[in-house]
């Protein structure tokens, strides 16, 4: 097999939600000692960004899509100790502090979005649910986290996003993070009043909304 073979086979296992290829692709990339960089770049990214397509076009549904997240992660998973190695692990397009916010204990929208953002290269710190919002500061603070991702799916909660907002204007960390938000009731007229930096209404639009956030302060 070829390495451009390779390449498109590694993107098809995720596109397929092929777990048990994406794996063991990644360690043939490994044994061949090719360009783990490249692997990442040209195998893997452009299979998971296929699979945002798919669910845009209403070719995808939840369970493909949180499949083939998983999928990726699994190669990564395979991968990530030889990209520390060689000191390649920049792929990482950002790291990201997500969760949802106190007082609220619903997360399949949110572990979703954590695995598409990690699926697609960000480094992501899933804190759970009913998360105090000091904390949100503190494990942002920690990791040197480029973004706070925000979710919250009741109208009573998504009052903590306005509060966690005000909080960061408090401490003088404001301009430290990017903000996204989301949930059931959240809209990007409720995230331009709280003054976030940006709103997604799915797993596949907060990826492209983190990616072109990217360096911007």
């Amino acid at each position: 097999m070829t390495k451009d073979d390779l390449l498109k086979d590694m993107a098809q296992a995720i596109v397929e939600g092929d777990r048990q290829a994406a794996e063991a692709l990644a360690k043939e990339a490994l044994a061949r000692n090719l360009d783990l960089h490249e692997v990442v770049e040209k195998g893997y990214i452009p299979g998971i960004q296929k699979v945002g397509d798919l669910w845009e076009r209403g070719d995808y549904f939840l369970p493909e899509l949180i499949t083939s997240a998983e999928c990726m992660k699994a190669a990564m998973a395979v991968l990530r100790p030889a990209l520390e190695r060689a000191r390649i692990a920049d792929v990482s397009l950002g790291k990201v502090v997500i969760g949802t916010i106190e007082g609220d204990i619903h997360d399949i929208g949110k572990n979703l979005v954590a695995s598409m953002l990690s699926a697609n290269g960000f480094e992501v710190s899933d804190l759970g649910a009913d998360v105090k919002l000091e904390r949100f500061i503190q494990s942002a603070l920690d990791m040197k986290a480029d973004f706070i991702c925000l979710s919250a799916l009741l109208t009573t909660t998504m009052l903590g996003q306005r509060r966690f907002m005000e909080l960061l204007k408090e401490r003088g960390l404001r301009s430290q993070f990017k903000v996204l938000v989301g949930g059931a009731p959240v809209n990007q007229k409720w995230a331009d009043s709280i003054g976030a930096d940006g709103y997604a209404e799915n797993a596949p639009a907060a990826v492209k909304l983190a990616k072109s956030l990217r360096g911007k302060r």
